[in-house]
């Protein structure tokens, strides 16, 4: 065995993907980009798709230099993504055209339409999770209410990671933490909810095996070898949900915390042993989702640094291009609580010019409108700590307690400001890091499969000390709670503490 040991973790999210190189050297781990790639959906005429050939083919790129840089060292590869989409195979096992994006319009009044064959609490009690219009589920009853010939000649369906798997290695499977994302599988017996799955009429004949992570896969198929010029090696059903493969690599010390998993979504919750399918749980919309070592993560998706993102990427296409940190720059200089927004208010799903929607909403509810770049950054940054105090209002409310300690892992926690406000509203210390959350997760899992670490608990001390976290302590407390009254006023929010 090598004394130095490398696994791959292709962490692909909805705006871009990484290959990252995890290296062992039994004391610490650490991590490098090997490569970088952009992600984005694509519009063709009514409908938005990924561009799932061209992410293959990164990969495949990245295997070559992976092959270049460290074949003999090389022990293992994991796929994670983004959730809910999913690709459909016939019967030869080939792609029946491009996945949909999540945010497709195909899933408007979707819910509805469930709803009108079963009940939303028998879907709730069944899957447990948060219902939002993007769910595998809406997108799947979709092409059946419009009788798709992409369903009618369906095979098999898997989810995106575990698409890349078959095509790596020839199996086709889903692993558990990510089918949990579906609304189509059973939260307490980790099967797909086949009577839910018929009573929508999607075919149940289409839906494989469900594989615990860490279980190892197959080989890379040997035409995959020959072309990238990698000795064989296993593919491992790693944690395949982005967030999971986050919430797994939590550096927590203690079993009373919140995590936010913060990049283009915001998921936010706790790590519980068992389902929670309380009434407070569905009233609050909170989802349990699958974790790993038999966890269940129980949380919330809130659009997270989304407005950041769409803003940014709006003046660029206008011909002002700006850099994150010049962005931040901008809204420390604006006036601050000048107004504010439900992140989870419809026309932010999609909107055309998000700038201009945010002032929208803001002329609306008659409050301020932001004027400059610096002043509707601010609102977002504000807008969203507070969304995360409304978060851990309901989450105290269902667990009848309060999170004494508030993790912030993933990309978003380099915002340094945003890190800060979230202290400040929740009015807990806020933990930050590590960045790379979900490659590390993944890598973990990895690791545990290998036999390298013995367990979740090693997984966890191992990052603990290979990566550095920072601590954003509550400021301005005071401050902070007569906005937050101000923001549940203007969002119509309840106030879940006092009404509870």
């Amino acid at each position: 065995m090598p004394s130095t040991r490398n696994l791959l973790a292709f962490d692909i999210g909805a705006s871009n993907g990484r290959c990252m190189v995890g290296t062992f050297n039994g004391e610490k781990l650490t991590l490098d980009t090997l490569n970088r790639f952009d992600n984005g959906y694509i519009q063709v005429l009514d409908h938005i798709y990924w561009n799932i050939l061209g992410l293959f083919n990164q990969i495949k790129l990245s295997l070559v230099k992976s092959a270049n840089l460290f074949n003999d060292s090389l022990v293992g590869i994991g796929i994670d993504s983004w959730g809910l989409d999913f690709g459909l195979l016939d019967n030869q096992g080939d792609l029946i055209g491009n996945p949909y994006c999540y945010r497709d319009p195909q899933t408007n009044g979707m819910i509805q339409e469930a709803f009108k064959r079963v009940s939303k609490q028998e879907i709730f009690e069944t899957t447990g999770l948060q219902f939002m219009q993007i769910n595998t589920l809406y997108h799947l009853l979709a092409m059946v209410i419009s009788d798709s010939s992409k369903i009618s000649i369906a095979n098999k369906f898997l989810m995106i990671p575990d698409l890349i798997n078959y095509w790596l290695t020839g199996r086709g499977v889903c692993e558990y933490t990510n089918a949990s994302n579906t609304q189509l599988m059973n939260v307490r017996t980790k099967e797909w909810a086949f009577s839910l799955i018929q009573a929508m009429g999607i075919p149940t004949y289409i839906f494989p095996e469900i594989l615990e992570a860490g279980e190892i896969l197959e080989q890379v198929r040997p035409s995959i070898l020959e072309e990238t010029g990698l000795q064989p090696l296993p593919v491992i059903a790693t944690v395949t949900a982005d967030t999971g493969a986050a919430v797994a690599s939590v550096p927590a010390k203690t079993n009373n915390f919140a995590y936010l998993s913060s990049g283009t979504w915001g998921l936010m919750g706790v790590e519980l042993t068992e389902p929670m399918l309380t009434d407070k749980v569905q009233q609050h919309n909170f989802g349990n989702e699958g974790g790993v070592f038999d966890t269940i993560r129980l949380l919330r998706n809130i659009p997270n640094l989304w407005f950041v993102q769409e803003c940014r990427r709006i003046w660029s296409l206008e011909g002002q291009s700006h850099s994150w940190a010049e962005l931040i720059q901008m809204a420390e200089a604006a006036k601050p609580f000048l107004a504010y927004f439900d992140p989870d208010e419809p026309q932010f799903l999609l909107p055309d010019h998000m700038p201009r929607t945010i002032q929208d909403y803001c002329a609306k509810s008659g409050q301020n409108i932001p004027q400059d770049k610096g002043e509707i950054i601010r609102v977002c940054l504000e807008s969203l700590a507070l969304k995360y105090r409304h978060t851990i209002d309901k989450l105290t409310d269902i667990l009848g307690k309060t999170p004494k300690a508030f993790h912030i892992v993933g990309g978003g926690g380099q915002n340094k400001m945003l890190c800060q406000f979230a202290a400040s509203a929740c009015k807990i210390p806020v933990i930050v890091g590590p960045y790379e959350a979900t490659a590390l997760g993944n890598i973990m899992v990895q690791m545990i499969a290998l036999g390298d670490i013995k367990d979740h608990a090693e997984g966890r001390t191992l990052i603990d000390r290979s990566f550095p976290t920072e601590e954003y302590l509550p400021k301005d407390l005071g401050e902070w709670e007569e906005q937050y009254q101000r923001y549940l006023e203007i969002t119509r929010l309840p106030n879940i503490l006092l009404s509870n």
